[in-house]
């Protein structure tokens, strides 16, 4: 049997919450939010990221990645 355990908010944030959640379980729902929310962060680090790079730099990274891989042995 899993434990559970209580989560104090405020009664405003519970009710937009409970709302969301339907008639899902809070552990379902909760972790679907921060599912979500760490899919969201890692994409726009993502985008943010391949905003810096050129089109030089990208062709630079793809040919040092294809070299490591042609050269790459397990001893």
């Amino acid at each position: 049997m899993a434990k559970y355990a209580t989560i104090s908010v405020p009664e405003k944030v519970k009710k937009v919450l409970q709302e969301a959640k339907g008639p899902r379980e809070w552990g379902e729902f909760l972790m679907e939010l921060y599912n979500d929310r760490s899919t969201l962060r890692s994409r726009r680090a993502f985008e943010e990221a391949a905003n810096l790079l050129t089109s030089k730099d990208l062709t630079s990274m793809l040919t040092s990645s294809k070299e490591f891989r042609e050269k790459f042995t397990l001893r």
